[in-house]
């Protein structure tokens, strides 16, 4: 496996080094700007309000908000000034500009691949006939800002090889001064291992001296930590490497960045990377995700994708006003994660007005509650709390507990703050299923809800239904509601839903409906989703593991291998599974964390396994196996090295209705942590 200097934090590792991914893309520091006419000077005030050289913090007191092109166009034929045109229409037209989007950008591929005679740089007349200068009017003329891309090397990253700024810093500097750029991204591509810091700082002169207040974005992916040194240099700095339109990759970036919370603040923002809502790689619960982290996390909003084609949710998604004003809030503070565990993340963000932004991130695949407390969070005691719903635009209160239960993937997004009205308002209510039922086809699920009220004042006529999908039939096997449910109150609903016989394994998704009367009388009805899994039970007899199909996979750098190593990030890009030397064709290839789990409906004894780091990692890498059964630890090998030789584990899991396979990091991060389970197997 191709490792690079600075490659430290992978998915489901919170350190402090961020992902650095060389990949073929755009990797970034930020530089920022306005008309021409704002241009500082001597005796403006904000002159003397930064030493010389140190950059101008008062460009971007919030998170900077826009458009850029690269993750939906790359450098293809539909990157032109047509595209670019079009977004900055799209920005007035659709409310984006009112929501506060500002900044159309320019990516890669704008040039031609040399320069002039002058050594200037040339927009490609194919893509952009009138030139750069008339289409930064045209945007400027929609009352919106513009933006340009260029690299700190010798040439930018596009494989065309487009000329970088290295060595040309003032005089590229003053031709986008000249156009009317207000904001610069400088990527880190062909960089000639010239120090990072000097070459940012050399753009950060530059710019300087044209005079124009330009936001410059130093997009240096993380490599040599700029957000230790680079505000006074810039107004952002990337944080890690590009982002895919992926849900592995979002995730893995979203927790790098995480830990950089200290860093953050008006004038200087970690970025996490540009969004991907509306590129369709995602669902739309994702999504939500996506955007509720990123601006819970103060982080650059720059729409990734073609708005001319988008679909509606995206709009939906993008022009959340409530969600916008926590990325945006003037007290400038970055989201603290209040505590993680079992995929149930909580981030709580300072407000500027007292109260806290608290997300309910669910990293799990299937449902589950997600609880923390107005104390917790950093909020004074009170007697109630204004719980206000950012995407269900909805208020109600609550005696002080957090809770909702959150779909997978999802997050739910609250703003809290003590409030004396809280009697006006109607009771939090939470009521779902925590967890997936599994289950074979002709056989019951069984589900058990929870509906908690969380306020302090009761609710009536509560009552659930839960329906399926075509063919499967569901009864309550204990009250399925109640006539009176006080504040702090909660109770349970048994469930069975009878899985049809020939159904296919797979995830189904039931509805859980929760109907309840508010104390003035009014009906509310919430909607929960729940899920069961439909699966197949190993054959009597030893099967190898890796023959089955998992009910769930969770990896610290690209997909479980299914009998190779893991590889690289791309799905089947792992060798022979090698331990010390031996090799075996069969079982999976991992990256700690991970989790892989089977069900194996009680009907098993034993799983084997000979397990251990591959040897693709060279001397690095430390690991800890472990075999649970039902939830619970069954086997388990201690700290292993690379230079020990395969480790026999075995483990009894009779009676277990599922077997979870367990890699973790061993205490040290989870970098070269390459695992193998070699000649995986399971007796039943």
């Amino acid at each position: 496996m191709a490792h690079f200097p600075g490659w430290r934090a992978r998915s489901g590792t919170l350190v402090r080094t961020a992902v650095a991914t060389l990949a073929a893309g755009l990797l970034c520091v930020t530089a920022l700007g306005s008309p021409a006419s704002a241009a500082v000077t001597p005796e403006d005030p904000r002159a003397s309000a930064t030493a010389p050289g140190d950059g101008d913090d008062h460009l971007a007191l919030t998170p900077p908000m826009g458009f850029n092109n690269w993750n939906s166009t790359h450098c293809r034929a539909e990157f032109d000034e047509e595209l670019v045109k079009g977004m900055a229409d799209l920005f007035v037209e659709k409310g984006l500009k009112d929501a506060g989007y500002e900044y159309i950008n320019l990516d890669d591929c704008w040039a031609l691949p040399q320069r002039d005679a002058d050594g200037k740089l040339v927009p490609d007349p194919e893509r952009f006939p009138h030139g750069i200068k008339a289409l930064a009017d045209y945007v400027h003329a929609k009352g919106l800002k513009f933006g340009i891309y260029t690299s700190a090397g010798t040439k930018t990253c596009s494989s065309i090889g487009f000329p970088g700024a290295l060595g040309h810093e003032y005089s590229d500097a003053q031709q986008f001064a000249d156009w009317g750029v207000d904001y610069l991204k400088y990527d880190n591509c062909n960089n000639e291992g010239v120090d990072a810091k000097q070459r940012y700082t050399t753009m950060r002169d530059a710019l300087e001296a044209t005079g124009r207040p330009i936001l410059y974005s130093l997009c240096e992916w993380g490599e040599n930590k700029p957000w230790e040194w680079a505000r006074g240099v810039g107004q952002s700095w990337r944080t890690t490497g590009d982002i895919s339109d992926d849900w592995d990759s979002m995730l893995s970036i979203m927790k790098a960045n995480l830990a950089l919370d200290e860093y953050a603040g008006p004038g200087g923002w970690n970025d996490p990377d540009m969004l991907e809502v509306g590129n369709g790689g995602m669902t739309d619960t994702e999504y939500r995700t996506h955007f509720s982290m990123w601006s819970i996390m103060a982080a650059p909003l720059l729409i990734g994708t073609d708005l001319r084609s988008a679909p509606r949710s995206a709009f939906d998604i993008l022009s959340n006003k409530e969600v916008i004003a926590v990325d945006q809030d003037e007290l400038g503070k970055q989201g603290k994660v209040i505590s993680s565990e079992d995929g149930r993340w909580v981030v709580a963000k300072e407000l500027a007005d007292g109260s806290r932004a608290v997300a309910l991130f669910n990293e799990s695949d299937r449902p589950q509650r997600i609880s923390t407390t107005a104390r917790t969070v950093g909020l004074p005691h009170a007697a109630g709390y204004r719980v206000r719903d950012l995407w269900e635009h909805r208020s109600t209160h609550t005696a002080g507990e957090i809770s909702a239960t959150v779909p997978g993937h999802g997050t739910v997004l609250v703003r809290v703050d003590p409030d004396r009205g809280w009697p006006q308002l109607p009771p939090a209510m939470d009521s779902g299923v925590d967890g997936v039922a599994i289950t074979e086809a002709g056989d019951s699920a069984r589900l058990t809800a929870v509906t908690a009220n969380l306020g302090r004042r009761p609710v009536h006529s509560v009552s659930l239904a839960l329906t399926g999908p075509a063919g499967w039939r569901t009864k309550a096997d204990s009250r399925p509601g109640s006539p009176l449910l006080r504040g702090g109150a909660e109770f349970r609903t048994t469930w069975r839903a009878r899985v049809p016989e020939g159904t296919d394994p797979g995830t189904y998704e039931l509805r859980l409906t929760t109907t309840y009367r508010t104390p003035s009388g009014r009906e509310v009805r919430s909607v929960s989703p729940v899920q069961v899994k439909v699966s197949v039970a190993p054959e009597d007899g030893t099967t190898y593991l890796s023959d089955l199909t998992p009910l769930s996979t969770a990896n610290g750098w690209g997909p479980v291998e299914q009998d190779r190593s893991n590889g690289e990030r791309a799905a089947g890009d792992g060798g022979t599974l090698t331990i010390g030397g031996r090799t075996w064709d069969k079982g999976l290839g991992v990256h700690a964390h991970s989790s892989v789990e089977y069900f194996t409906a009680g009907r098993c004894e034993q799983v084997t396994a000979l397990v251990g780091l591959d040897d693709e990692t060279g001397e690095r890498g430390t690991i800890a196996f472990e075999i649970r059964a039902d939830g619970e630890r069954a086997a388990a090998t201690g700290l292993l090295t690379n230079s020990q030789d395969a480790q026999e584990l075995t483990a009894d899991v009779s009676g277990a209705r599922t077997v979870t396979l367990v890699v973790t990091d061993g205490g040290d991060g989870n970098e070269y942590d390459h695992a193998d389970w070699a000649d995986l197997k399971v007796t039943c």
